[in-house]
């Protein structure tokens, strides 16, 4: 094969540059180079500005000739070339050269996307949306130490610079399912852990959340952060209100923070447990609750509001106070809400 290429190139000098270019790049696949220095390289090679995109990510990695990073705002591709992975784009490459292409650019960049291809697919990150359990559990694990969790976040495709919002799920639907629908824009992972499903991703749109689960989304930032806000929003979800945010949750987090003991000791919580054998009364307290209107609630429940009134007075002799009141709304929601915590 050495011996036709240098006969090759002394037939034609446009063949001997792409054979030059080939090699150049086999050797960059051989030392497992990742996206930026392929960047550097290609720069180098080509004597111009050379960039590399993903779909996935939207992060742009740009180099000059110097092999610095390149600063001055992009100008317009000289010429281009899709990244392609398993018959699918995943990027664009591309050089930035002042006035006209060279002969061998194309050359030079259909191998610089398939070295690009071979990084992506060595480093990650993955196209598929279910990822690594265990690098999941890295990147939400409060033990972990930063750098640690900064290359979990890189191997599962998510720039260091973005925030993460953590999801924690249960589901009988495919968590890659879920994710998909909730964050239609890559990237977004998940995996399942320790019987909750796992989503990370950068942006979660609440209503496209399928029927028939219930979801607790953190707040955007540190995963290690988001992930403990998350399990706690999961725990107040409710039939009512499967998708809750915890940055929604205000004051009432702090009832996560109560210890069982003490919740399952309270007097008004016990009153609760005995409703609870009732289906009907229960109903009817939690629509009470949720609108703090008897008109209301007999319009969520199709009853007439004295129907309502008359279950309503048989629940309030049960905990003891009077639920038409401000004070007696708000203990029978703190009630509620401190029972339902204990039985989730």
């Amino acid at each position: 094969m050495e011996a036709l290429a240098v006969r090759l190139s002394g037939l034609d000098p446009y063949v001997d540059g792409a054979i030059r270019i080939v090699a150049f790049y086999d050797t960059l696949m051989r030392r497992r180079v990742d996206l930026p220095a392929l960047a550097r390289a290609s720069a180098g090679l080509a004597e111009c500005i050379a960039g590399i995109r993903l779909h996935g990510t939207g992060r742009t990695t740009r180099a000059t000739p110097q092999g610095t990073e390149a600063s001055a705002p992009q100008a317009p591709a000289s010429t281009t070339a899709p990244i392609t992975l398993d018959d699918e784009e995943i990027g664009t490459v591309w050089l930035e050269r002042p006035g006209p292409p060279n002969p061998l650019d194309e050359v030079l960049l259909d191998r610089l996307a398939i070295a690009a291809a071979a990084a992506v697919e060595r480093y990650g990150p993955a196209r598929t949306t279910m990822a690594d359990p265990a690098l999941v559990e890295l990147a939400i694990s409060a033990d972990s130490d930063e750098a640690a969790r900064a290359r979990a976040l890189r191997l599962l495709g998510f720039a260091a610079e973005l925030p993460v919002h953590v999801v924690a799920v249960r589901s009988r639907l495919p968590l890659d399912r879920i994710g998909g629908l909730v964050c239609p824009a890559r990237p977004v992972k998940a995996a399942p852990l320790a019987g909750v499903g796992v989503i990370l991703a950068t942006t979660i749109d609440p209503t496209r959340f399928p029927a028939d689960l219930r979801a607790g989304i953190g707040a955007a930032g540190s995963p290690d952060r988001s992930w403990p806000q998350a399990r706690t929003a999961l725990r107040f979800t409710t039939p009512r209100e499967p998708v809750v945010r915890y940055g929604d949750l205000g004051a009432l987090a702090l009832l996560a923070e109560v210890p069982r003991d003490i919740s399952r000791d309270n007097a008004d919580v016990i009153a609760i447990a005995r409703i609870a054998d009732s289906p009907e009364d229960m109903e009817t307290l939690d629509t009470y609750c949720a609108t703090g209107s008897l008109r209301r609630a007999a319009d969520l429940l199709h009853l007439h509001h004295s129907s309502v009134a008359r279950r309503l007075e048989q629940i309030a002799r049960t905990l003891d106070f009077e639920l038409t009141e401000p004070t007696g709304l708000t203990r029978a929601r703190l009630a509620l809400t401190a029972w339902r915590l204990l039985d989730e």
